[in-house]
């Protein structure tokens, strides 16, 4: 069975985008395997539950703001990566970066490596 990428990414931004925790925790539950683990230059969260507490953290800390998927989605085997931007609707997004994800053998996120190529100066 060959893994849709494109609707993995997207899947995975709209877990970032979704506000109401009962639905993210169930988005996170279907996308994410068990011992998933995510890895940025900010934090890592290890197994579902410590994911949804990040998400939950970075939408507090940018209130407003969407993440969105910016480009093509590009993946071999089991990883693919791609650039998202996190901004207002209709504006410039002043957070980009880009995460290489992998899956396990059921199409689930078992690992996410996340990188920050533009965040706003204080």
């Amino acid at each position: 069975m060959a893994t849709n990428f494109d609707e993995l990414a997207g899947r995975y931004i709209a877990v970032w985008n979704e506000t109401d925790p009962q639905r993210r925790r169930r988005a996170i539950d279907d996308l994410w395997a068990t011992d998933a683990r995510y890895v940025d230059p900010l934090g890592v969260a290890e197994g579902r539950e410590a994911i949804d507490r990040m998400v939950a953290a970075v939408q507090q800390q940018f209130a407003g703001m969407r993440f969105r998927v910016a480009g093509p989605v590009d993946g071999h085997h089991d990883q693919f990566r791609f650039t998202w931007e996190l901004g207002p609707e209709g504006s410039e997004a002043p957070v980009v970066g880009f995460d290489v994800a992998v899956t396990d053998g059921d199409g689930r996120l078992r690992e996410v490596y996340g990188f920050l190529d533009r965040v706003p100066t204080a």
